[in-house]
């Protein structure tokens, strides 16, 4: 039993309507226990699943769950055609920002985003319109992860941030937090990086439109149920898209 689960967690009341966008791709060991905690933390957030036509069938349990709790605060999208994890959160994106949601929260399915940050990330978008939990700021951290995994990230996010001039400590979090109004001004569709570049890439158009960029710590753990989805693929296109970006910083290609 995870030590969250015996946990007595004390509701955060929400200011603004809010939306949690979930992608997953053969998640069915972790995304039932990750809603359950949701709720509790933060009863008054609705949540969209995108779901990347998981064969372990994640979606079905999903639509299983989502009979036993009613009401409309759970949706499941259950997508075709080509996979990928910017596909996932364009589609989720777009769901809420055409449903009328201030806030929209991205988080991963695999528990290495504890919702017990939720509040925190929460508080910081008052004054922020991306809010990213971070793991390399003060009180930040990773857990389960190997020395060589965890240099290789920092290292990753270091050059970024140099390459591209980006504010922030930790650029490929997923655990974020958007305002409607930065959304409305990048729109989802134009990012073009369909990994988890697809992050960089997003706060490289939400910093060209000035955006309030905020971070508050996480301590990230990395999955003990299922399998990460990080591939050699994976990476070297994250090494094209911040050549891309490069190139559109510095006035090569027109990145409007």
């Amino acid at each position: 039993m995870r030590i969250a689960e015996a946990i007595q967690f004390v509701a955060y009341p929400l200011r603004e309507r809010t939306l949690i966008v979930i992608p997953t791709y053969n998640e069915r060991e972790n995304i039932i226990g990750l809603l359950k905690q949701i709720r509790e933390i933060v009863p008054g957030a609705d949540v969209v699943v995108v779901d990347d036509g998981s064969p372990d069938g994640t979606g079905r349990i999903v639509r299983e769950y989502m009979e036993t709790v009613g009401g409309k605060s759970l949706v499941l999208i259950e997508r075709e055609g080509e996979r990928g994890l910017g596909n996932a959160y364009r589609e989720g994106l777009r769901y809420g920002l055409d449903r009328g949601y201030e806030i929209l929260v991205t988080m991963d399915a695999d528990f290495s985003h504890n919702p017990l940050h939720l509040p925190a990330i929460m508080e910081a978008c008052v004054d922020g319109d991306v809010v990213i939990g971070s793991r390399y700021i003060r009180d930040g951290g990773t857990i389960n992860w190997r020395i060589r995994r965890i240099l290789l990230s920092w290292l990753a996010n270091r050059y970024a941030r140099f390459l591209l001039g980006l504010k922030g400590g930790d650029l490929t979090s997923g655990f974020r937090a958007y305002r409607r109004g930065i959304l409305d001004a990048i729109g989802p569709e134009k990012v073009l990086s369909n990994g988890y570049s697809y992050l960089v890439e997003m706060l490289f158009l939400a910093q060209r439109k000035q955006a309030r960029v905020t971070e508050v710590p996480i301590i990230f753990f990395d999955r003990s149920l299922g399998k990460s989805k990080i591939s050699r693929r994976e990476i070297f296109r994250g090494m094209l898209t911040l050549l891309r970006l490069y190139l559109v910083r510095i006035g090569i290609r027109n990145g409007s």
